[in-house]
């Protein structure tokens, strides 16, 4: 702990995924959130060329105006690889900084898509011997790739959608038309959803309607990464569920679930319905009946073990009608650092659920260094 007495917290933001503006903003919300009483906060940004900084007091952490923010300038730092180290080396001298930076008891890492939530940064932490918030190096690999999400939660038994993965799909093979057979088109139907196989927050995503569309769906999805996933569409609602590490070591504990519901003329949940426009509602808590509410919590528990989630997770549904009018659960991802905005759900489930974001960061911070052996904040 700090000389003061309190957790110092590194809350990691920005980062070098396309992601970047929705993870400052979900930072901004956190550290607002952690008690000064309790926590001393070093707000670390990682640009997008991938430099560390400490950055600008005057440094936007929310959407203003529809403008998104960006980590630019800031005081240059580098994570210590030796564990004895344990935090962060200040690489320019300036005024009011000094050693006691190096220091760190706990990385939140708020950081959303590559480099931040899909192992890479895990490993790093784990190599400078840094307790942190959130899934190890696997579950957060295998969560961040949608192909093998869906892998390991077949083998659980859990429920996914039809679906067809390209690899390699920024070549020319997958900017023909017949890229897909006329079995798998068959097979899947329209409309589809185009994806990156590793992002998040709708980038990259196109629903293709017309078959004419595919090709230029694919270089969309292939801008973000190589490996596309091609998913057929599935009816129902749109139910969301929060996950959180037990106390103690005891069992995960889902939330109340959430519904996100489009508003006329509104197609599918993209980017601008998510943070930019004013084209979704929620219901928080979701209008379930009671067994439905069971079935999402219990199968978003499963979905987090199966995944070997630890900290956090957000598991999305969709609940539509099986064959014999009985209701289906899909599962559509897990999401290993949901989004901490104003607006996300995951904190909204929870607080519907009796825990307060104040409490809900408390606990992810308690649960981090309870991993490690290491005392949680009084």
């Amino acid at each position: 702990m700090s000389g003061t007495g309190r957790v110092r917290v590194a809350v990691v933001f920005g980062g070098r995924s396309a992601e970047h503006a929705i993870s400052c903003v979900s930072a901004g919300s956190v550290i607002a959130a952690l008690d000064p009483e309790r926590y001393e906060v070093v707000p670390v940004g990682i640009a997008r060329d991938g430099r560390w900084v400490l950055p600008d007091p005057a440094q936007r952490l929310a959407i203003t105006d529809g403008q998104l923010p960006e980590v630019t300038g800031g005081t240059a730092v580098s994570l210590v690889g030796d564990p004895a180290g344990r935090g962060l080396a200040v690489l320019e001298p300036a005024r009011g900084i000094g050693a006691a930076l190096t220091e760190v008891d706990v990385v939140f890492p708020v950081l959303h898509g590559a480099y931040g939530e899909d192992g890479t940064i895990q490993g790093l932490l784990e190599m400078s011997g840094l307790p942190y918030v959130g899934s190890g190096v696997f579950a957060s690999a295998a969560s961040m790739d949608k192909e093998f999400t869906k892998k390991l939660l077949a083998s659980a038994g859990l429920p996914q959608g039809d679906h067809v993965v390209l690899r390699d799909a920024g070549g020319a093979l997958w900017a023909h038309p017949d890229a897909l057979s006329a079995d798998d088109r068959e097979r899947l139907g329209l409309p589809v959803f185009v994806k990156p196989s590793r992002a998040g927050s709708s980038i990259g995503i196109t629903r293709v309607t017309d078959w004419a569309q595919f090709p230029e769906a694919v270089a969309t999805a292939a801008a973000v990464d190589g490996k596309v996933v091609v998913e057929a569409s599935v009816p129902g609602r749109e139910v969301e569920c929060g996950v959180l590490a037990g106390r103690d070591g005891g069992a995960p504990e889902a939330s109340l679930p959430a519904e996100i519901r489009l508003k006329p003329g509104t197609d599918w949940y993209d980017f601008d319905a998510k943070y930019l426009e004013d084209a979704v509602e929620f219901d928080v808590p979701a209008d379930l009946t009671p067994e439905q509410t069971r079935a999402v919590q219990e199968a978003s528990c499963r979905a987090y073990l199966a995944m070997d989630c630890e900290g956090l997770a957000r598991v999305d549904f969709f609940l539509g009608t099986g064959p014999d009018g009985e209701d289906r659960l899909v599962v559509n991802e897990v999401n290993t650092m949901p989004g901490f905005t104003p607006i996300s759900m995951f904190p909204r489930m929870w607080a519907a659920s009796g825990v307060p974001y104040p409490e809900l960061v408390d606990r992810l911070v308690a649960s981090a260094l309870a991993r490690a052996g290491r005392p949680a904040p009084r």
